[in-house]
């Protein structure tokens, strides 16, 4: 017996396995975590090969085989891993560490390569065309997860109306030990859709995906005959497991590296265009407003070598607050700070990104800060302190030392380090993304080679 299949160049295939156990679903998440990591690094590579591909496709108009073969197989493995967890749930078996086919596996997925693809489509498919389809089904899987393939960040995401409906296929095994049929069917129908959809995001075909509830394990068009097989083709070895770990170092390093270059570069664009008159940079002024007599702006810890590290004395500098009016600013040690406002009625300051949060403490009215000898720093309005090693905190106080403070405040510093610094950033990233794009030309490189000559096809 064979199977025909005609239709839509993307086959999705699963055959619901009799006999599964009542509680395993309850913690396949766990049993599947394996799969989980390794799918989040090929999913790297599958995004940068997928780039890759958008160029080829751009100025040939042919995706590289031996891309498309490494893209097929990361969607292969996906489905596969998502069929057993809670993308369906219908199978105990547990999926095999592979890019390829794995026809004995109750779930396959088989696209056939496209000999040509236009070069105009591959600039606006994967995402103007497709986005009636990205709202259908963010629909089905929760979160248009589809769409997140593209940046290689979401392995697979089983909410929306699919985790809705494997979570009721895993209560009836739980209570009755079966799995409904018409569940499965139903289940199927969406997991099938998404799967289009996502192979044509991928620029893997131009034919657009139909906007059809194809429905249960085996797709419309599907039909069974009595005939003596076809001599099984010759596998396609050219993605080994070697060549596959290549293709994730690769991409972790070119990513890595890219970003770590992308650091170094904004450093130093900051460095050259950013500075002030007075050479200075600055962030943007906040406001700040306590009910207290004083704002503390928690704790700033520098810490560098014993040794006199070549950056410590120069590695941020000199810095300067500003403030808007004319208030009192000190900068002193942590501890002497702490001692002049124990039992003084303040205002704590905790900045995380945008979010600004306060801490009230109770007391009494302080004394004269321009009196104190411990300040580092001190002044009206603005202050200018040489950074040293050592815990620091910054106090703002009314002159007069009145309740209720209300200051905008600027941060700036000289950051003499910041040229070095992003230009060894930049040296560093550029080393590790080299690095990584030579893995991967090698990899593809010798994968090509060892397939060349064996051929598949899907009909």
């Amino acid at each position: 017996m064979t199977t025909a299949t005609t239709g839509y160049p993307v086959h999705v295939h699963a055959r619901l396995e009799p006999g599964l156990s009542r509680w395993l679903w309850l913690v396949k998440w766990f049993l599947a975590i394996p799969h989980y990591l390794l799918l989040a690094f090929l999913w790297l590579g599958f995004a940068l090969f997928s780039v890759a591909a958008f160029f080829a496709i751009l100025f040939t108009g042919r995706y590289p085989r031996v891309l498309f073969d490494f893209n097929v197989g990361v969607l292969r493995w996906t489905w596969r891993v998502a069929y057993y967890t809670y993308g369906a749930l219908a199978t105990d078996r547990y999926p095999p560490f592979s890019l390829g086919e794995e026809p004995d596996y109750p779930a396959t997925l088989d696209i056939a390569y496209p000999e040509h693809l236009s070069r105009g489509l591959v600039l606006v498919k994967w995402w103007l065309l497709a986005i009636p389809h990205y709202l259908i089904v963010g629909f089905f899987v929760g979160g248009g997860s589809y769409v997140a393939y593209q940046t290689g960040e979401t392995v697979y995401n089983s909410g929306g109306l699919v985790g809705l409906m494997a979570l009721f296929a895993g209560i009836a095994l739980l209570f009755t030990g079966r799995y409904p049929q018409g569940l499965f069917d139903f289940v199927l129908g969406m997991d099938r859709w998404a799967l289009r959809v996502a192979a044509y995001a991928g620029l893997m075909t131009d034919s657009y995906p139909p906007f059809r509830f194809d429905s249960g394990g085996d797709e419309a068009g599907t039909t069974t005959i009595s005939q003596s097989p076809p001599p099984p083709a010759p596998p396609v070895r050219g993605w080994s497991p070697g060549r596959v770990t290549a293709v994730v170092i690769g991409a972790l390093l070119l990513l890595t590296g890219g970003a770590i270059g992308g650091t170094g570069g904004f450093g130093l664009w900051a460095d050259q265009t950013q500075r002030d008159s007075s050479g200075l940079l600055s962030t943007r002024p906040e406001s700040f407003q306590g009910n207290g007599y004083a704002i503390e702006f928690g704790t700033l810890e520098l810490r560098w070598t014993d040794a006199d590290w070549v950056l410590a004395d120069n590695w941020l500098g000199d810095v300067r607050l500003k403030a808007d009016n004319g208030v009192f600013i000190g900068i002193g040690r942590t501890d002497d700070v702490r001692r002049y406002l124990s039992g003084v009625e303040h205002d704590e300051v905790s900045m995380t990104g945008d979010r600004i949060t306060y801490w009230h403490r109770d007391g009494g009215a302080p004394s004269n800060p321009a009196a104190q000898t411990f300040w580092a720093a001190s002044g009206t309005g603005e202050v200018t302190w040489r950074a040293e090693q050592g815990s620091w905190t910054a106090v703002v106080l009314n002159t007069d030392r009145s309740r209720g403070v209300d200051a905008g405040l600027a941060a700036q510093a000289e950051v003499p380090a910041l040229r070095p610094v992003s230009i060894g950033l930049m040296i560093g990233g550029g080393v590790l993304f080299l690095a990584g794009l030579v893995l991967l030309v090698l990899a593809v490189a010798g994968a090509q080679r060892r397939s060349s000559g064996t051929t598949t096809s899907v009909t």
